[in-house]
């Protein structure tokens, strides 16, 4: 692959009253080289690659991935869960929160396009908060003086540190992601000095590798990194992607897509839909039985238009759940109402 161009910036005058200075970078005519220089405000350029990740054709914007070798790009993922449940008379909320830190370091880029990257796992972090009491977990922090948060602890500070590599094209596809072992020999070495049972140390070892391995990192990646189409969006063009939240199907999750807008070097993306109304109810005994499941989210997602990689997301999604049972006198009526937050790269202002 041709490496990757200088930016070269478009000079575009800017009126303004002020008399303020700015840092811009900008190609110098006489060496060619990147440059930062000090200008007026009202000399402000705005920054535009040659050939972007995310490009206009006719109208339709495709996406691709131009990241830059021996560069290093944030990946951290945060959520927020408050959780409240109610019989009618009265209610208990819980709030859970997570941060995932992870970077991903460009190793080389081959002429097609394919990129050789590594996955550092910066650092994990957990609180949960109920009935005025919070426990929390840093593996940037020391180590909880509770046995069990212990114990949660030593297992995530075996995980962070360690480096996963990654195999991805162009467009964004993950194609191979390996170094799984050596993450699984510490987290063992963790596990085994606590759980002093060697059956109990495989079975927690067989649930950590389902959730930790490359299939689930593929999903979890794929699904953040690459949000255009394949055949390219419109201004004020949508797309809607469907996922089952049971196996057998019978429960999905849809999400619609649209392209707002794409201007100084940023493409905005809203996101809209949810889980559409699930009800079921049966009648046995005497006994009537009602469950009903929703949900609604929305949010907003940004992608840097040079690299195409994704600067921040907010995600929100809120579900209510209900179930009542009768005997055709005397109702129970037991609800949960769930509000998340998912965001991506999380210090991103909007």
């Amino acid at each position: 692959m041709k490496k990757i161009t200088a930016i070269a910036l478009l000079s575009i005058a800017i009126i303004s009253c002020k008399k303020e200075t700015q840092t811009v970078t900008k190609v110098d005519p006489k060496t060619g080289k990147t440059i930062t220089v000090e200008v007026p405000a009202e000399e402000k350029e705005t920054v535009k690659m040659e050939n972007p990740a995310i490009k206009d054709s006719l109208g339709v914007y495709y996406a691709s991935f131009k990241l830059e070798k021996g560069k290093t790009y944030p990946f951290i993922t945060y959520q927020r869960d408050t959780q409240t449940m109610s019989d009618g008379n009265k209610s208990m909320t819980g709030t859970n929160e997570s941060t995932d830190e992870m970077t991903f370091t460009v190793n080389a880029v081959d002429d097609k396009g394919n990129y050789d990257l590594t996955m550092n796992l910066v650092g994990k972090k957990m609180s949960a908060t109920s009935q005025g009491k919070t426990q929390s977990i840093d593996t940037k922090g020391s180590a909880p003086a509770d046995s069990q948060q212990k114990f949660m602890w030593e297992i995530q500070k075996a995980q962070v540190g360690n480096s996963l590599k990654m195999k991805m094209d162009k467009t964004g596809k993950i194609t191979s992601i390996t170094g799984f072992e050596p993450v699984y020999q510490k987290i063992n070495k963790a596990a085994s000095g606590i759980i002093k049972d060697a059956s109990q140390t495989k079975s927690f070892m067989d649930g950590f590798k389902q959730s930790f391995n490359e299939k689930s990192l593929k999903e979890q990646f794929g699904k953040n990194i690459t949000i255009f189409p394949i055949k390219g969006a419109k201004i004020g063009q949508s797309w809607t992607e469907t996922e089952n939240l049971t196996p057998d199907g019978s429960i999905k999750i849809s999400t619609t897509y649209t392209l707002t807008k794409v201007e100084n070097g940023i493409a905005e993306i809203a996101v809209k839909g949810g889980i559409p109304r699930k009800a079921k109810s049966e009648s046995k005994n005497g006994m009537s039985h009602s469950v009903s499941l929703e949900g609604n989210q929305n949010g907003t997602i940004r992608i840097d238009t040079n690299t195409g990689w994704i600067l921040g997301s907010k995600l929100n999604m809120k579900t209510t759940e209900k179930e009542s049972l009768s005997d055709g006198k005397q109702s129970q009526t037991l609800s949960k109402t769930s509000n998340s937050l998912v965001s991506i790269n999380p210090s991103y202002k909007f």
